[in-house]
């Protein structure tokens, strides 16, 4: 690839026609711009007069190939003014050397910048910016138009992040630009979610060759990538661009910068895999004349171009004549470069164009200050330009101006400017158009959210798509579904996992759930969260409903009972069985029966304080009495030959004081228990899916497991008791009953304890009910049921003279009528 040198000096007025030689050995067409906006610089200074008054500017142009010996080759050329390379001596006495400008390949200022650094030529470049070219220890005479891109690497991940391209192929060059580019977009990439597919780095060297193009052609190909940046393309990436071009039968979306001009630098019949492709171009303002100066620029003016001739001649049917062929005939009328295709030449002033514009005017600005200088310094001298190159040093460091664009240009390679840039969107529809389009600008200094302005509706994107290109690793994950990455790959790489019980993901592409606040519960497609419904056991509820059903039935059942106790009080089997023991156990079978009530209906705190101390304190009472009933009966029927003492303690009724002596016991511990830590309203989220259950907490468990040990302790006593006395005669002896009882009450608690502790919310409130209930059925049926049946259906037994036979016949004393 031939790469401009341009050498430009100034000499006087009157020895201008002797510079305008121009020698152009064969230009590529993109480079030929370099070329049209350098002279187009030179001559509109040269017309200026505020700039360099009476001293015009000359120049030369050289074409380099990229190898060592022709870049030294020529440099030598330009410095010694001759066809021959001899170093350290120049023919150029009069026409001294203002500056070297040199090309778009890094390498190429890299060569000529170390030889010129030796002579103090001071050398201007217009490519991109390098900072191996900012060393000024190697560089010290090198200066950069070019601003460096601080920040292109976040503009172009921002565009990737606009259209959702997470997965995204990356082939740079394999040089220390290149590693520094990897690291930026590295570094842009993961801070916004953006994953490498592939790398691809392009050997900086001339080895390169078309094998490895169809390797890295085929790496390209074989991944899943739509989207593939070609960040810095130099020379090496051509080979790859035009084996692109030929074989791509897979579709891409190329991202690039300006520095490559797709428009002219690849053959026409490879363009369109790169249709629709988006070009990060620095923006500039456009330099209005520049144009009109391409319309004038004609081979009758500039007869010296042999490439203008030679466009003159492909494009306009131009035939060549005379000796030397730069005469042209039969030429089409009004030609221009205006006329030329859009991919033969770019009309519009490019980037690097521009910088070889700004070139110029640093180096006429530059000279223009020492010239007034040196008039300060010799005023009465004859005005000539009489300097050498070094001398220009000090002016090129501080320059500071505003160029024809209104733009301030300063060669400063510490200051950081962070470049506007246009996002060009190449079309090729029709077949060879090659127009880029502007679809958008990235403006670093724009607040954040609004650095990217894209214009959607304008993009031509690749033939092979029909919408919007995606890009993506993984396929995105729905609400309801979170991300599981896949081990060993990368972050955008990962599976789609349902969300657990009661978490929620509202958004797509979600790394973690979201678990419902307790007062929500996630709906079934587990992307919304909606409001629990607080429950309770009320008294609606259809169990609430049974139960109290059950507690009435059951209470009336015994206010019955002790109707029928207290209407045949004098008959002989309500005083044998101690009537006044009986009435208060009637009596605290209806609160037991009623008591249930305190744990139906919403709770609050006093219901949750008085539900376990209430069934505690009477079922105590029941309990306490039914022991006083039992020993009453041993007492009665064991002791054939009673002593003082015992008949002291029948008559005075002494084990009735085991009622308020339990009773204080079980008060004590229930005590205990709410100064300690009392029962509280409590809520469960969990049990019932969509339901927040409120229900009372009974605080300390050891507490209500204690009140329960108590009272299974007494029921042990009583059944203890009863046990002793069951071969008792059977007329007006309860024991058996009361062994039944605490039987049936045995069964009901031990089976409550394992299946209360495995049932959660309202169950468990209704399985404490219903063994309340059902304890208290079990006293009041096996104690009382049987009596009643004999005062209402069997009187016959129920009489004085039947209990005395059946006492003779057993042989046994009643001592308790």
């Amino acid at each position: 690839m031939l790469q401009s040198m341009l050498y430009l000096h100034a000499f006087n007025v009157h020895d201008q026609e002797k510079a305008n030689k121009i020698i152009i050995p064969g230009f590529k067409l993109r480079s030929y711009q370099f070329s049209l906006a350098f002279i187009f610089a030179i001559e509109e200074i040269n017309r200026n007069t505020h700039i360099l008054p009476n001293t015009s500017l000359g120049f030369e142009l050289y074409n380099v190939e990229n190898n060592l010996q022709d870049i030294m080759k020529e440099t030598y050329f330009c410095l010694t003014g001759m066809g021959i390379y001899i170093p350290n001596y120049t023919c150029k006495r009069k026409n001294k050397v203002a500056a070297l400008l040199t090309g778009t390949e890094w390498e190429t200022s890299v060569q000529v910048g170390r030889l010129l650094n030796l002579y103090k030529y001071p050398q201007i470049t217009f490519g991109p910016f390098d900072d191996t070219l900012s060393d000024r220890v190697q560089f010290s005479s090198l200066y950069q138009t070019a601003q460096k891109d601080m920040s292109l690497s976040h503009g172009i991940v921002i565009l990737m992040v606009h259209f959702n391209w997470t997965w995204v192929g990356l082939v740079l060059t394999d040089d220390h630009n290149g590693a520094e580019i990897l690291s930026d977009l590295r570094r842009e990439m993961d801070r916004n979610r953006v994953c490498v597919a592939f790398v691809e780095m392009i050997p900086d060297s001339q080895v390169y060759s078309g094998y490895e193009s169809r390797t890295i052609h085929r790496n390209i190909l074989k991944s899943s990538t739509n989207v593939v940046l070609l960040y810095d393309v130099t020379q090496y990436l051509y080979d790859l661009i035009i084996y692109i071009g030929i074989h791509s039968i897979t579709w891409k979306v190329w991202i690039t910068k300006s520095q490559w001009d797709v428009t002219t630098d690849v053959p026409y019949f490879v363009s369109d895999p790169f249709h629709g492709s988006l070009i990060f171009a620095q923006h500039h303002a456009d330099i209005s004349d520049f144009r009109k100066f391409i319309q004038t620029y004609k081979p009758s003016i500039y007869p010296e171009d042999y490439i203008l001739a030679l466009l003159w001649n492909r494009y306009f049917n131009c035939s060549f004549s005379g000796p030397n062929c730069k005469i042209l005939g039969n030429c089409q009328p009004n030609a221009s470069l205006e006329m030329l295709p859009r991919n033969a030449l770019e009309m519009d002033m490019t980037e690097e164009s521009y910088n070889v514009y700004n070139s110029v005017y640093v180096v006429a600005h530059s000279l223009h200050e020492m010239t007034l200088k040196q008039v300060e310094i010799h005023p009465h001298g004859n005005g000539e330009v009489n300097t050498y190159p070094w001398e220009l040093h000090p002016y090129l460091k501080n320059i500071h101006f505003k160029n024809g664009a209104g733009n301030l240009m300063v060669l400063d390679s510490q200051r950081k400017l962070e470049a506007e840039y246009d996002i060009l969107n190449l079309w090729n529809f029709p077949d060879g158009l090659r127009q880029k389009m502007k679809v958008g600008t990235f403006s670093p200094k724009a607040p954040q959210g609004q650095e990217l302005c894209l214009s959607d509706h304008m993009i031509q994107w690749a033939i092979g798509f029909t919408e919007l290109p995606r890009s993506v690793c993984s396929e995105s994950c729905v609400p309801g579904f979170r991300k599981s990455p896949q081990e060993g790959k990368a972050a955008c790489c990962y599976d789609c996992t349902r969300c657990p019980d009661n978490e929620i993901s509202n958004e797509t592409d979600m790394d973690h759930c979201v678990r419902c606040p307790e007062s929500h519960y996630a709906n079934t497609e587990q992307n919304h969260c909606l409001q629990k419904v607080v429950t309770f056991l009320s008294y609606e509820d259809p169990l609430g409903m049974a139960l109290i059903n059950l507690a009435l039935g059951f209470s009336s059942l015994t206010a019955v009972v002790l109707g029928v106790f207290v209407k045949y009080h004098y008959t002989p089997i309500v005083k044998a069985n101690n009537w006044a023991l009986s009435y208060i156990l009637l009596i605290t079978l209806i609160f037991c029966f009623l008591c249930p009530l305190l744990f139906i209906g919403h709770p609050n705190t006093v219901t949750c304080i008085l539900q376990q101390s209430t069934f505690a304190v009477l079922f105590t009472v029941a309990h306490s009495t039914v022991l006083a009933k039992t020993i009453t009966v041993v007492l009665a029927f064991k002791i054939t030959l009673p002593g003082r003492l015992i008949r002291w303690i029948m008559v005075s009724r002494a084990p009735n004081l085991i009622i308020p002596v339990c009773t204080l016991i079980q008060l004590v511990l229930c005590g205990i228990w709410l100064s300690t830590s009392p029962p509280f309203i409590d809520s469960d989220a969990y049990t019932e899916h969509g339901h927040i259950i409120i229900i009372c907490n009974k605080g300390s468990t050891i507490a209500f497991h204690s009140v329960l040990a108590y009272l299974c302790s007494m029921a042990l006593g009583s059944y203890t008791m009863a046990y002793l006395s069951r071969n008792l005669p059977d007329t007006f002896n309860e024991a058996k009953f009361i062994s039944f009882s605490m039987l049936v009450f045995f069964s009901v608690w031990v089976t409550f304890l394992p299946v209360y502790h495995s049932t959660k919310g309202k169950l468990m409130v209704a399985m404490e009910v219903f063994s309340i209930l059902a304890s208290s059925a079990g006293l009041l049926g096996c104690i009382f049921l049987p009596k009643c049946y004999i005062i209402l259906f069997r009187p016959h037994r129920n009489v004085l003279s039947h209990v005395r036979n059946k006492a003779h016949s057993r042989g046994k004393v009643d001592l308790t009528a």
